[in-house]
């Protein structure tokens, strides 16, 4: 873990500086949230959540950082002081790492000194934007093979070390059962999976040999790589030879495909294993999959029982990042206290909603999310009670609901830099985080969870917060 806070874009510090020679270090509220789902999708997956609290609970400039910063003859000696004995001690709400989450609404809420709020935007967008959005990939993988076994294989293809262990812990989180990245699997306590490679059977006098071997060394492990030759003439055939021996001394095994027609050859090879009275043995399939690669697959009912996955999962395949964004929601004035911020665009969608906000999800009568409400700090939307809600960015639309049930999202994780509940062991908040995203989806209406064209769920904001919104407007444009 990085926990350098050079960790951060220049000009971050560059206006820290500005903010201290100032004396512009008042109290602040920044939001993070992001604005479009990746991969035209109706959902998002937070992840990202304990990795960050690390990071802010522990990180500092050293005085090898202080050094380096001098060198750059841009900063005062006052204020490289003031970095040496800099820590975070503002407060952090967040929301539970897993939960499903739509554009607009904030997933992390800063309470901090101006200063502090500006140093930490780049390593909190950092932890959360990645991670988010390979738990989001995953959990469309998972969707689209109707929950099926998802091993995460992308360690050779990730963006370095980094990028392939926080992959790891995310795939995790969106859904994969296991991964090939062996660290990972010890750091955070995740399945490790994986058999053989094309090089071990290469290297043995013959492919019947090579699966001989391994099933003699891996009796309760043996998937048998098929597709070095020639998957229907001899691959099958002689994972079957194999297979029959290993069956013979009460032990099972599987077999991969690696390339090919995955859809042709896996019905062939699912008949020729029925055939020879191997009909326990389990067909996995890999070779560049996305999901709707896997969807196709699986709704043209192909015998396959689970997948590996790799550089599409862990790369973000054809998104390459999250939207994730962190803008100024209030901060302190010495005539008005705590005074809502607002930024403008000519662009109505970057127009960011003012205030300290909190986000509710409303559910109806059968447990199903319906809508997710921002709303101003001092107000409560209570169940069995029915409010009018607005769009953000077009007053005209709007709806009125009685929500059978209200959760209230975000939650306090920091209390003057500190947790506010013990830490976990990695393997147990990963679980934890897992198991949250599996129930968050079983809420969600299958229209919103669909690769084509997916429903949009709606985010809409409270009549307070719509009038205070209004009323930035009409006083700024003219």
């Amino acid at each position: 873990m990085i926990n350098s806070a050079l960790f951060t874009d220049f000009y971050e510090l560059t206006m820290a500086q500005g903010y201290w020679k100032e004396n512009m270090n008042q109290e602040v509220v920044f939001d993070m949230f992001f604005r479009k789902h990746p991969f035209n999708g109706g959902f998002s997956v937070l992840a990202g959540n304990e990795t960050l609290l690390d990071v802010l609970t522990t990180f500092c400039f050293s005085s090898e950082d202080i050094d380096y910063l001098r060198q750059q003859k841009i900063f005062e000696e006052g204020f490289l002081e003031y970095l040496k004995n800099f820590r975070f001690t503002g407060d952090l709400y967040m929301m539970d790492e897993g939960t499903v989450v739509f554009p607009q609404e904030p997933l992390v809420r800063i309470h901090s000194s101006l200063i502090e709020a500006q140093i930490i935007e780049g390593m909190l967008l950092n932890h959360v934007n990645f991670q988010s959005l390979i738990a989001t990939k995953t959990a469309r993988v998972w969707l689209a093979s109707n929950k099926d076994p998802i091993m995460e294989f992308g360690l050779r293809r990730a963006q370095g070390p980094d990028g392939a262990m926080s992959a790891t812990r995310a795939a995790y989180i969106g859904g994969a059962a296991g991964t090939s990245n062996t660290l990972g699997g010890k750091l955070y306590g995740i399945p490790v999976m994986g058999t053989m490679a094309h090089a071990w059977i290469m290297s043995h006098k013959s492919e019947l040999d090579a699966f001989r071997k391994y099933a003699k060394i891996y009796p309760q492990n043996s998937v048998f790589l098929i597709d070095t030759y020639d998957t229907l003439k001899s691959g099958i055939k002689n994972a079957i030879i194999a297979g029959k021996e290993l069956m013979e001394k009460g032990y099972n095994f599987g077999v991969r495909l690696d390339s090919g027609d995955i859809s042709y050859l896996s019905r062939k090879v699912r008949k020729e294993l029925d055939d020879a009275g191997c009909k326990n043995a389990k067909i996995s399939v890999s070779n560049e999959l996305t999901e709707e690669i896997i969807s196709t697959l699986k709704m043209s009912d192909a015998p396959i029982d689970s997948w590996g996955v790799g550089t599409h999962m862990v790369t973000g395949g054809n998104e390459s990042s999250f939207t994730g964004v962190y803008k100024l929601a209030a901060r302190h004035d010495k005539e008005t206290g705590m005074t809502p911020a607002m930024k403008f665009s000519d662009n109505p969608a970057k127009t960011t909603n003012p205030g300290i906000k909190n986000v509710y999800r409303l559910y109806d009568e059968n447990g199903m999310a319906t809508a997710d409400i921002l709303a101003l700090e001092d107000e409560v939307i209570e169940s069995g009670k029915e409010y009018r809600y607005y769009h953000p960015m077009v007053d005209y639309r709007q709806f009125t609901f009685n929500a059978a049930k209200v959760e209230s999202l975000l939650k306090k994780r920091l209390e003057k830099g500190k947790r506010t509940s013990p830490r976990l062991l990695d393997s147990e908040q990963l679980k934890i985080s897992r198991q949250n995203m599996q129930i968050q989806l079983d809420t969600l209406d299958e229209s919103y969870k669909r690769l084509l064209n997916p429903h949009i769920y709606k985010v809409s904001i409270s009549e307070k917060l719509k009038e205070l919104k209004m009323d930035f407007i009409n006083r700024n444009i003219r």
